[in-house]
């Protein structure tokens, strides 16, 4: 098959397109590290490996033909939500790096004289909205209305503008994906290591998470799946309380999960993010996947930290 990513180099499109390249597959990963059309293969991943393919999120042109004839394009790209205070210039960022690359592969798809089978884009479990209620959300929730929600409902918007009858539209509610190195663990991990580690906030707060191999599996499946279509979410079968989480990553490090973290300082420190993704949360459930026959391999947090984790 050929694979096209987009946005596949960091924590979730690199070993997503690694994955692919090891079995034998096509795999281009559209980068704006290169000039717009060129391409260069990545040494040692095989042939025919990864291909580097230089794109403009912003602008159609000559790497558009990857598209023509593509298996599945997944869409990635995004400016990181935790990389900084989310300030007007920020939101802006995390806005526009979302919205605009959706719209330019959604057109480039519509283009395509051959259009790729299925079209697999980003979204997350903040379209929900905020929450500290106990309320399971499933795909056929309610929207949101803060920040995330609204950013998520637009971004799902424009890429069911790539919808035909030669092409599929997922859009994938990704819920925090955890894995030992990279990612919202490798930061939740560090008060732990000096026993230092605990809930965050009321606790109360519900953490919808997924391992990241069941996250590479899931949009395989998908792939591979031509019944699924509309919005999946990519979560764990079973979310956790902030506390329970915390306490399921203290006995998998042999630490105390005791110490509380006040939400009054990360408010302080972090404004509208800490609200947006530490001091609320979603009891998202997979209820599409489910019904569709996806197995997951970490269905449980604590399953989920000894495959990371290991006995350690």
């Amino acid at each position: 098959m050929r694979i096209v990513i987009a946005g596949g180099t960091g924590f979730l499109g690199g070993p997503l397109a690694e994955g692919y390249a090891e079995e034998g597959h096509d795999v281009r990963v559209l980068t704006r590290g290169l000039k717009p059309g060129e391409s260069r293969h990545d040494p040692g991943t095989g042939v025919p490996g990864v291909t580097r393919v230089g794109w403009s999120p912003d602008a159609g042109g000559a790497w558009e033909s990857v598209l023509d004839g593509a298996d599945a394009v997944v869409n990635l790209a995004g400016a990181g939500l935790a990389e900084g205070r989310w300030t007007p210039q920020r939101k802006a960022l995390i806005h526009d790096s979302r919205i605009i690359s959706t719209k330019t592969l959604a057109a480039a798809i519509r283009k395509a004289s051959r259009p790729p089978a299925v079209f697999i884009s980003g979204s997350g479990t903040g379209y929900y909205g905020a929450s500290l209620t106990d309320d399971v959300k499933t795909e056929s929730s309610a929207a949101g209305d803060d920040f995330l929600a609204r950013l998520c409902v637009e971004w799902e918007a424009e890429a069911a503008r790539a919808a035909s009858a030669a092409t599929r539209v997922v859009t994938l509610r990704t819920a925090m994906v955890i894995e030992r190195r990279g990612g919202a663990l490798q930061r939740l991990v560090t008060p732990f290591r000096f026993f230092a580690g605990g809930p965050v906030g009321s606790g109360r707060q519900y953490m919808s998470w997924i391992h990241r191999i069941d996250w590479i599996e899931m949009v395989r499946w998908i792939v591979e799946t031509p019944a699924v279509s509309g919005a999946v979410n990519a979560s764990a079968p079973a979310p956790v309380t902030n506390r329970q989480f915390a306490r399921a990553l203290g006995r998998a490090l042999h630490r105390p999960a005791l110490v509380p973290t006040p939400g009054f300082p990360l408010r302080i420190a972090l404004g509208e993010m800490a609200e947006a993704l530490v001091l609320t949360g979603q009891r998202v459930v997979p209820q599409r996947a489910l019904s569709h026959g996806f197995h997951f391999r970490y269905p449980e947090i604590d399953r989920a930290f000894r495959g990371i984790y290991g006995e350690s």
